[in-house]
Formats: structure tokens, sequence, C-alpha cells
């Protein structure tokens, strides 16, 4: 019996969570003309006060990169020799949920990471993000860091990350475990489905439920934004315009009507 079969024994891998429903499409396009500073704000006022992907960072800071989509999850794990190792990178890790997980991408999905932050363990390198983009991928966030920068950047996939690191995903302290299972990623919980929504500021999760109302409420929220800015700059007070304050709603709303 090899050590790959013993393991396999022990526990076998792939972990793979049920079927789930991503979020609805028309939901996620209203969600996609959206910042993440608007959907988190309007998710801490749905009661959701922790929705912010803490740590990931665009790998193209000086590029204005907005995405959103349904997100499908992978699940980084703490290696135990005695179950998986990365010892046998070729045999071992086309057999895992790294491998798994990007079968099963749809076009527009956002494929969300959890890696506990870890700076040497590179979840995804050129070629993996490759395929993902062949599928159609929108995305991808991960609570950790990748390897090949240079080559991913010129594959021009937007992509969220603590940092980059020259390591294969399972060369240091973790593997990959499972995929389409609930994760934790930047200290924020992402179920299968929810929808992401990320840009320059970093990534926020909509839970699926919430899509609809988040993203109608947050349009609104952007329009009288688009007003407060306009006002702002012919000279109006900052307390008038921002928020819109009551006296000045029925302006507002004229110029909403006009446009």
């Amino acid at each position: 019996m090899t050590a790959q079969t013993e393991a396999a024994a022990a526990w076998p891998i792939p972990v793979h969570g049920p079927e789930f429903h991503r979020a609805d499409p028309g939901h996620v396009r209203a969600l996609g003309d959206l910042s993440a500073a608007t959907a988190s704000a309007k998710l801490r006022s749905a009661g959701i006060r922790n929705a912010f992907i803490d740590g990931p960072r665009p790998l193209e800071p000086r590029t204005e990169t907005r995405i959103a989509g349904p997100a499908v999850t992978l699940q980084f794990m703490p290696q135990r020799e005695d179950v998986y190792s990365g010892l046998a990178q070729e045999t071992v890790e086309r057999g895992t949920a790294l491998w798994a997980v990007l079968e099963t991408i749809q076009p527009g999905d956002v494929l969300v990471v959890q890696a506990n932050g870890s700076s040497t363990t590179g979840c995804l390198g050129e070629m993996l993000v490759r395929y993902f983009r062949k599928r159609g991928g929108a995305g991808i966030v991960v609570d950790g860091c990748i390897r090949d920068a240079s080559a991913v950047r010129a594959l021009g996939v937007p992509l969220w990350c603590t940092g980059v690191t020259p390591n294969y995903a399972s060369q240091s302290e973790l593997f990959p475990w499972a995929y389409d299972v609930p994760i934790a990623a930047g200290g924020a919980l992402v179920l299968p489905g929810d929808a992401i929504v990320a840009d320059e500021d970093g990534a926020v999760v909509v839970p699926k439920a919430l899509a609809s109302e988040v993203a109608t409420t947050s349009l609104e929220h952007e329009e009288w934004e688009r007003f407060s800015r306009l006002r702002i700059e012919e000279g109006g007070r900052l307390a008038d315009y921002y928020p819109v304050s009551e006296s000045n709603w029925d302006e507002y709303q004229s110029w909403k009507a006009g446009q």
C-alpha cells in the first residue's frame, strides 16, 4: 500500500460539499454596478456586521477593477504528514480539492480561497489561473498567497490576495482539502453561492438571500452620491449634501427626475 493509499484510508479527499445554488444572475449583474464600500455599508444596515474579507488586496493595485459573481469555495487545511502532505506534488495535488474545484467553475464565478493568511503557501499559480480563465471565471479572492506573480498578472484575471510566494500549494504548512464548503476567508463566513463584490477597496461577501435587497438599496445610495459630488464641486456645504439632508431631498429628487 502506497503512502497516498494509506492517507486516503485515513480520510478520503477531496472533501466535496453538497450541491448549491448560485446567487440569482440578475441580482449579481446589479451588484456588478456597486462599489465594495457601498455594498459593505448596505450590508451593515441590513444587520450583517462582518462582510469584509480582511487581508486580500488587488494583485494589480493601480488597475481599476470591479467584479461581482457567485462564490465557489476552496478550503486549505493544516498538513499532517500521516494523512496527506505535499511531498509528492505531481501525484498528490492533482487528486485534491485544488484541481477538483477548477473543474466546477462556471462563467462569471468568483473563486474564494481560505488559506488562513499563510505567507508560505502558493495557493494558485499561472497554470491554474490560466485554466480558471479558460473556464470563464470572473475573479479570484485568496486569503493567502499566490505564486508566478508576473505571469498571473499577464493573464489579466482580477485577483485579490495577501501576497506572493515562490512555494507551490502544498509545499508548506497547508494542504488543499475541501471545496464547495463553507469557509472562513479573512474573518468572514463565505457560503458557496453567496455573491462577492470586489474592487480596489477589497472584497465583500453578500449573503445570497440579501443580494436583491443590497443591490436595490445600494444603487439608490450610489445615485444620491452622484448628486452629492456635483453639489459639493459646485460649492455646496458637506453637511447639506453628504449625506443629502432632509431639507435638500426634494432637490435631489428633482435632479434625479431630470437625468
